[in-house]
């Protein structure tokens, strides 16, 4: 499974994170990939599955190695930061220092990017033949008037 950050995207957004004596965060890019994975199970698996399986005749579970791993780089980045790398630099306290701060920007900016990528349709190659068609990225709201 390739995972859908490295520390170089996070030096794109904290170039100095590697200064608090963490120099490899590879691990934790391996949970966040595999968190992101989970979270579109539970939220855009079971809404696109109904109507795309039938069409597509695939499995009915889905298959991580036909997302486009590319559209999940900034959620990724956002999410590793916030969930992984920004609580082992926090103190915990009852007084939020600068990285308790930091874990709130990035846990709501995981949010932002992941609902942008649903709302924009997940790239999934449901056919199989290496190449995300238009009919194959569908939003979570496909054919659905949304208020």
């Amino acid at each position: 499974m390739s995972n859908y950050s490295t520390d170089a995207n996070i030096l794109e957004y904290e170039p100095q994170i590697k200064e608090y004596g963490i120099l490899d965060f590879t691990d934790d890019h391996t949970k966040t990939t595999a968190d992101i994975q989970r979270y579109l199970r539970i939220h855009w698996w079971p809404r696109v599955s109904r109507t795309q399986v039938r069409y597509f005749n695939t499995s009915v579970e889905m298959d991580t190695t036909k997302l486009t791993a590319s559209q999940f780089t900034r959620a990724a980045v956002f999410h590793v930061l916030a969930y992984y790398i920004l609580p082992k630099l926090t103190q915990h306290s009852a007084e939020p220092d600068r990285f308790r701060v930091m874990i709130d920007f990035y846990k709501a900016k995981f949010q932002e990017e992941i609902d942008f990528v649903l709302q924009d349709g997940v790239k999934y190659d449901f056919d199989g033949d290496s190449t995300v068609e238009d009919s194959e990225q569908q939003p979570v709201h496909f054919n659905r008037l949304v208020r």
